[in-house]
């Protein structure tokens, strides 16, 4: 373990939230008030955000307990903690400012703010997690607290998606515990260390140890390849990479929108944030470089990206074309890791951020329009621009970000992966990859824009026949009439500024990334 000094004010940004969801749970007077409970949930979102940017100004580590002698629980603050952190926290405040509004229309409006608040703390420890074991341990937490959210509404559908996503969870989650199993037996604790607590692949075969620790083993090169494989496929589950992506499509539709919206912008990371710490903090990018892992690892997300984006094209339902979407993006970010190249490494650290800011930005907006219209499918929802500009405008400038049209921030991120891609020498990926992102970009622009298009030029189609014209009445009578809505009904305050403020994001990074870059690519020099 890497000294640092001792912080206990770690503890608080994972408590605090914890402490104030489950009081909501369990406090019959504060969930009795709406006033009260909405008080509690934004004083908790404003102190957390203040403690965990002074816990990452200050950083250090702290110890939790002892498992036993050789593996403790504990937490320390790293470059990786400072990113994912602050863009949970960040990602949190404003998805729980539109739901002041968004819930009022929700039923058991308490329960989904005590989840919310009990989640993000988990999500919190989750990013402070100093190794392997502690990281584990907050990864089962998170999919068992945030299966709440997903069951929410209590429908038949809510518990058939909450069931599937469990298990999909867990059954990702025990793969990894093997590959878990071995990488402690080879290196004490396993704690993170940038480039990897465990030797390089020598000629000789694979010597394992922890860094500064005299107790090495020999380790059969076999077992250990067999146990990253199970480590990027179960952690793989959670970023929704194939072949256990199933959940994703699933939960989004029935859930509220503002926990499809943390789910698809901050939970899914949390996949990602485990492989990047196995790869990058623990075995080593050099261990896996050129074996037949790399090479798995790379075919299953370039897969998912072109799956992905193609389910995504076909699907009519607005929540589920995004949460395909997410399948897709989410795998842009592991393909960028798969590469094992400086550039693509930074390309898809920033494409975590970026995606989270537009994705949420995304299902918020669905969430307007679905509370506002009664909509769900994109080609009921013509002449939405007349309705709500404002809101369709968001929409139009995340998507073009997503699609990653300069200079918003979707091509800062593709432009380092093509170009980390082309430099790898990895044989037929080196292009392969980059003509893949590239369809999926048009891809992405075929299931997004037709929402724009279709809202601010809604055109008159003519019907061929007496009967398409009877279906397409039909149709809108169930889904309700545009026109029945008044002029310009945009969404409230508290829904519009955070998609907003998302919306603004996505582009202004994209016109001045550089600060954000320099971090990511110091990140990248530590671990390569």
């Amino acid at each position: 373990m890497v000294e640092m000094q001792e912080n206990i004010g770690l503890l608080l940004p994972v408590a605090v939230p914890i402490g104030a969801g489950a009081a909501i749970l369990l406090i019959k007077k504060i969930r009795q008030n709406r006033k009260g409970l909405l008080s509690v949930v934004l004083g908790t979102l404003l102190l957390e955000t203040v403690l965990v940017m002074w816990a990452l100004m200050v950083g250090g580590q702290m110890l939790l307990w002892n498992i036993t002698e050789t593996i403790p629980l504990f937490f320390a603050v790293d470059s990786v903690s400072r990113l994912f952190a602050a863009l949970t926290v960040g990602v949190w405040l404003l998805v729980g400012i539109y739901s002041v509004s968004y819930m009022k229309h929700e039923r058991e409006e308490h329960s989904f703010f005590g989840y919310y608040l009990i989640v993000l703390g988990v999500l919190i420890g989750l990013d402070f997690s100093g190794n392997l074991v502690t990281m584990y341990v907050f990864y089962e937490m998170m999919t068992l607290t945030s299966l709440p959210l997903v069951l929410h509404e209590r429908t038949k559908e809510a518990v058939q998606a909450g069931l599937k996503y469990l298990f999909y969870s867990v059954a990702g989650a025990f793969l990894a515990l093997f590959g878990i199993f071995v990488l402690v037996q080879m290196g004490g604790n396993a704690a993170f260390t940038p480039g990897g607590t465990l030797v390089r692949l020598a000629e000789g075969g694979m010597e394992s140890v922890m860094k500064n620790n005299p107790s090495s083993i020999p380790v059969n090169e076999g077992l250990f390849l067999g146990a990253m494989c199970c480590l990027l496929i179960g952690f793989g589950a959670k970023a929704g990479m194939f072949p256990l992506h199933g959940w994703l499509p699933t939960a989004h539709p029935v859930a509220p929108a503002p926990a499809s919206a943390v789910l698809s912008g901050v939970i899914t990371k949390s996949g990602v944030l485990a492989i990047l710490r196995i790869v990058f903090f623990v075995a080593g990018p050099e261990t896996i470089r050129g074996t037949w892992v790399q090479q798995v690892w790379m075919i299953l997300t370039l897969l998912t990206v072109f799956m992905g984006s193609m389910l995504a094209y076909k699907e009519p339902v607005l929540k589920k074309r995004l949460a395909y979407s997410t399948v897709s993006q989410v795998s842009y970010v592991l393909f960028g890791l798969s590469v094992l190249e400086p550039f693509a490494f930074t390309g898809a650290l920033s494409h975590i951020v970026f995606h989270s800011l537009i994705k949420n930005a995304l299902f918020l907006c669905a969430g307007a329009i679905i509370v506002i219209t009664g909509r769900t499918k994109v080609k009921e929802m013509g002449g939405l621009g007349d309705k709500m500009p404002v809101l369709l405008g968001c929409y139009t400038m995340v998507s073009l970000a997503l699609i990653g049209i300069p200079p918003a921030s979707g091509f800062v991120s593709k432009w380092y992966l093509a170009t980390g891609t082309l430099a790898s020498e990895t044989g037929v990926f080196t292009w392969l990859g980059p003509a893949v992102l590239l369809v999926s970009a048009l891809l992405t622009a075929g299931y997004l824009l037709p929402l724009t298009i279709q809202g601010f030029f809604p055109g008159h189609g003519e019907k061929n026949t007496e009967q398409d014209q009877m279906e397409e009445t039909s149709k809108d009578t169930a889904a309700g009439d545009l026109d029945g809505i008044p002029q310009k009904q945009e969404p409230s305050v508290w829904m519009l500024a955070p998609i907003g403020i998302l919306a603004a994001g996505s582009l202004l990074f994209g016109c001045f990334p550089g600060m954000l870059l320099d971090f990511l690519n110091t990140m990248a020099v530590l671990v390569f």
